[in-house]
């Protein structure tokens, strides 16, 4: 149980972490896999080797110390940090594992300044914040369990289709080996894939989108191949791409996310996404389409160049077809051969407050891509007055917008 004096004692260290918790944070994965390296393939290697994950993992820690007397205001963040662990089969037990290596490391890096109380001080921090955790994933794994076509843990599926998208992105569908459910899922969340890398020799999980809406036949993700451009590439996004076609078995975990269309409210959309980003929202517009909605659909989706967007037969389509469905695609470089007015409606890139005006009253706002889109589109709409509670993001990778 955490004391007012330990509470003191843990918010004192947020500057410190703040300054020092990537040193720390670093230390602790390095320590962590050295004494249990069978905890190694639940983690993405990637994101370790470039830093992503430690200075996520610091970020966290700080907050957390910072909100100790009230850790209830991190909720929103610690939803997504529950079905991210679910969707890479982190259990209670793993817990007392990971406490310990952070504990150790609290010791081995600050030095003098981790007395034995301020050790004591954030083990206690620890077990309140696991226990939160643990009873959030609890629920989560038992949800998902009981769903129609449910499941916990790790499930083999057969691939049954590939289909390119794009230059850069490809179409996997999925249906279970066993023979049994396609699960039900949420419009807007993702699975986990786990393949085995060659170059690790181990297996890697990765999140990836659910592209489809909810149906009874298939799951679909749309993978963009990560080329080695401004840091490594993507490790399981190219052995999908090279390594996995039709007939290859391939376990997945099930739907999992807190980024979703809820099916009890129908208000207007606005999907804004940027590059692979696209892909949970083609689940949210199509579940929002199936439902014959009266609202507004505003598509909003920014790419480099034709060339690289995906899913341009299908939104067409849709245009063509559903008056409530409204898009607006900007090319940051249109290619020659692109043409606007027809491929793409504006150059450059997307910028809300030129399409302010058209935006609908009272609408729910969802928001995809690379962070940095994120946090301006975000910014943006928090600027024109959107009130933040409407404004829905999917922070996937390591870091939270």
């Amino acid at each position: 149980m955490l004391d007012s004096s330990q509470r003191i004692l843990v918010k004192a260290t947020a500057p410190i972490l703040r300054e020092y918790g990537e040193t720390l944070t670093r230390h602790f994965y390095e320590r962590m896999f050295a004494h249990n390296p069978e905890l190694r393939p639940m983690f993405n290697q990637g994101h370790q080797r470039s830093g992503a994950q430690q200075q996520a993992l610091a970020t966290a820690v700080a907050a957390y110390a910072e909100h100790i007397e009230d850790p209830t205001v991190l909720i929103p963040v610690l939803k997504i940090i529950a079905n991210k662990h679910v969707s890479l089969g982190i259990r209670a037990e793993h817990y007392p594992i990971v406490g310990r290596h952070l504990l150790d490391s609290i010791r081995e890096v600050l030095g003098e300044v981790a007395t034995d109380e301020l050790v004591e001080a954030w083990a206690a921090a620890y077990e309140q914040l696991a226990d939160i955790l643990v009873s959030m994933e609890a629920d989560l794994y038992h949800k998902t369990a009981q769903k129609q076509g449910g499941w916990s843990g790790w499930r083999t599926f057969k691939v049954t289709r590939k289909e390119v998208e794009s230059e850069e992105i490809t179409s996997f569908y999925f249906v279970p080996a066993d023979g049994g459910h396609v699960p039900n899922y949420l419009a807007g969340q993702y699975i986990t894939v786990r393949v085995f890398v060659p170059e690790l020799g181990m297996m890697q999980p990765r999140q990836y989108s659910l592209s489809q809406a909810p149906n009874t036949d298939f799951l679909r993700i749309s993978v963009k191949r990560e080329a080695a451009s401004n840091g490594p590439a993507g490790m399981v996004s190219n052995e999908l791409h090279d390594a996995v076609d039709v007939g290859t078995l391939i376990d997945l975990a099930a739907p999992n996310g807190d980024f979703f269309l809820d099916p009890e409210l129908d208000a207007p959309l606005v999907l804004i996404s940027a590059g692979v980003g696209i892909t949970p929202m083609l689940a949210i517009a199509q579940a929002a389409l199936k439902r014959a909605t009266k609202h507004p659909i505003h598509f909003i989706h920014a790419c480099r160049h034709g060339g690289v967007h995906a899913f341009k037969d299908w939104l067409a389509e849709q245009i063509a077809n559903s008056p409530m469905f409204i898009s607006t695609v900007y090319y940051e470089s249109p290619r020659s051969h692109d043409i606007q007015g027809q491929d793409f409606d504006k150059t450059g890139r997307l910028n809300m407050l030129d399409i302010s005006s058209r935006l609908p009253d009272n609408a729910d706002y969802f928001l995809c891509g690379p962070t940095p889109f994120m946090r301006a589109q975000r910014d943006s709409l928090l600027s024109l007055g959107i009130d933040a509670q409407h404004i829905k993001v999917e922070a996937f990778g390591s870091g939270l917008v």
